[in-house]
């Protein structure tokens, strides 16, 4: 399964979350870090989740 990596920072720039997950596609990944982020607590701040080649699949700013 391909490899997605979630990360998501503060105003200043402290990373607040990094981690690499799987999932079958980009649909599922995005569901998958939704939720992630909105667990942590994350969903309101600066985040991103990217596949292994660098494309896009989630941000937020």
């Amino acid at each position: 399964m391909p490899m997605y990596t979630l990360t998501a920072f503060e105003r200043d720039g402290e990373k607040l979350l990094d981690e690499t997950f799987e999932a079958a596609n980009d649909e599922e990944a995005k569901k998958i870090g939704e939720q992630k982020l909105r667990e942590r607590g994350c969903w309101d701040k600066t985040h991103r989740c990217v596949n292994a080649s660098g494309k896009l699949i989630l941000f937020h700013r």
